[in-house]
């Protein structure tokens, strides 16, 4: 019967047919993608160990990923589900458990099974692969792999494939909830005259004829877009920085005519960590230590294995995106991408619609690395600057179960939201406790949006829900409209959603709790009333 219902499968047409959402076109391709089907809900991964050998001249790769599972519920002849995307192909599927059959169709492998298995037990499939895989156009933010030249004409390989899903080059259980907890193990191959860098630590170096084999290990949870290898002519360097729990390994592996730039440009590495652990409590990860890797494109946030390509200059590229002259004090990409091993690495979403809380956090957290590097001032500054990016043309929220991400604004706007809820709460040190909790609280895990709200309405003992709403949900930007008369103020809320609760404060220490309704308050100073821009909300004076 599961061999049927298999068949059906695509002859039904569920892997190609069409479905419409809130008026946005999904194929039930973007639907296996993206959901906790009933191919992949009954087991859950607990590690990765994978093996990838590029070949630059014919742009492929090939290797095999051994996935180790556990199985978290009893079910009989179930059909599993293994993410490879065209034009990549699965040579061989092998298991611990009896394979009735297999089958690659589009972007997935379906394995069919004639067994009862019960939940708590393990076991493993192995995938050997081959093929060209993606060519990444603008790395990284269309994803793929890269094969290019570095500035001497060497080779130069990496992947970048947050967007499109690691599944573009490795078969694997492609969804954002369910993390290899135990860890993965990579072996990169490459000719004896480059180094394959990869996430965590280097536990063996290998080599046979031509070739050399490193072997990279990776012991915490690792969300599967950020397991990349880099290949190129590498030269290491190394630190330690005194953190919260104790040393922490830094390892830089840059190309080799800019070592010395990289050893300039990489003191703000220790900076940077301080000030994190400061607001967002110690760094994730210290068993796999911490790494920046010098790469082909601008920059991503590989966990433990940070891509760094931002040419060694302060800024994003040279140029500061706030505007304001305070981008350029820093490194945007040392800081933005280090951030996200807190928010994206170490809290991760469930589902790529909730990727705000990647984008969102580690936006604001270059505010609030400015802050103790710099001064609030200066990070008030640069925060307020950062709305000239925004949009605001669709909700930052996207589409969950078809891998959609939501606006681009889920980084500058959602940044300014958390600076605006950060001055509702009005207590920095409560809202550092409440950044320093998500971190605590949520170690190691994939979240959803509401576990993030409920959170940090609880923490603070203030609704955020409509506040939340506003920003995440709607493309409205709050507008106070208001007239003064003397020592009254006369002031409503437009532009929002119903029953906003969001207070503000004028004048210093003066709280108002506008509605949609006009309401009147007497103003405790005299003069123009004094409006804060810390909120982002838009301010009209109904003269």
């Amino acid at each position: 019967m599961k061999k049927l219902s298999y068949t059906l499968l695509f002859a039904s047409g569920l892997v190609f047919g069409q479905f419409f959402e809130k008026g946005k076109v999904f194929t039930k391709q973007d639907t296996l993608k993206g959901s906790n089907t009933e191919f992949r809900n009954f087991w859950d991964v607990k590690k990765y160990d994978l093996s990838v050998e590029p070949d630059f001249e014919q742009k492929s790769i090939k290797g095999n990923n051994i996935i180790s599972f556990e199985i978290i519920k009893d079910i009989t002849n179930p059909v599993f589900q293994i993410d490879l995307q065209q034009p990549m192909k699965a040579d061989k599927v092998e298991g611990s458990f009896p394979i009735a059959n297999y089958k690659q169709g589009g972007d997935f492998i379906f394995i069919t099974t004639n067994k009862k298995f019960k939940k708590g037990e393990k076991y493993t499939i192995n995938v050997t692969y081959s093929g060209k895989p993606t060519i990444a156009k603008n790395a990284p933010w269309d994803g793929g792999w890269v094969f290019t030249k570095d500035e001497k004409g060497n080779p130069w390989m990496t992947a970048a494939d947050e967007g499109i899903g690691a599944s573009i080059w490795l078969p694997t259980k492609d969804i954002w909830s369910d993390e290899p907890d135990n860890g993965v193990i990579m072996k990169i191959v490459t000719p004896n005259d480059l180094v394959g860098v990869g996430n965590g630590r280097l536990t063996d170096k290998k080599t046979t004829g031509s070739k050399t084999t490193y072997t990279w290990e990776v012991k915490n949870p690792i969300n599967a877009y950020s397991i990349i290898p880099s290949i190129g002519k590498y030269v290491n360097f190394k630190d330690v920085f005194e953190g919260e729990k104790g040393k922490l390994d830094l390892d830089y592996w840059v190309i080799d005519y800019n070592l010395d730039k990289a050893k300039k440009q990489f003191q703000q590495v220790k900076p940077m960590l301080s000030a994190f652990e400061y607001w967002f409590g110690p760094y994730p990860f210290y068993e796999d230590s911490y790494k920046l890797v010098e790469s082909p494109h601008l920059g991503m946030e590989h966990q433990s294995n940070v891509a760094y390509g931002n040419k060694y200059q302060n800024g994003y590229l040279g140029r500061d995106l706030s505007g304001t002259g305070v981008g350029l004090k820093w490194d945007f990409i040392i800081i933005h991408e280090s951030g996200h091993e807190w928010f994206a690495n170490n809290i991760t979403a469930k589902d790529q619609a909730d990727m705000w809380i990647h984008e969102s956090f580690t936006n604001y957290s270059e505010t609030l690395f400015t802050e103790k590097y710099m001064d609030k001032k200066s990070s008030e500054i640069y925060v307020q600057g950062i709305r000239k990016l925004i949009d605001n043309d669709v909700p930052i929220i996207g589409q969950y179960g078809v891998r959609n991400e939501g606006s681009g604004d889920m980084y500058p706007k959602g940044a300014n939201m958390i600076h605006t809820i950060r001055q509702v709460i009005n207590n920095d040190e409560k809202f550092r406790q409440i950044l320093r909790g998500l971190n605590k609280d949520f170690y190691h895990q994939t979240v959803t949006t509401q576990q993030i709200e409920n959170y940090i309405s609880s923490k603070s003992g203030i609704d955020f829900s409509t506040v939340f709403d506003q920003y995440l949900r709607t493309i409205k930007i709050p507008t106070l409209e208001y007239t003064q008369n003397g020592d009254t103020l006369k002031f409503r809320y437009t532009d929002v959603v119903k029953n906003l609760k969001l207070p503000i404060i004028i004048n210093g220490d003066q709280t108002i709790n506008p509605t949609e309704e006009w309401q009147t308050v007497n103003l405790k100073k005299n003069g123009p009333v004094e409006l804060n821009p810390n909120y982002y909300i838009n301010y009209y004076n109904n003269k």
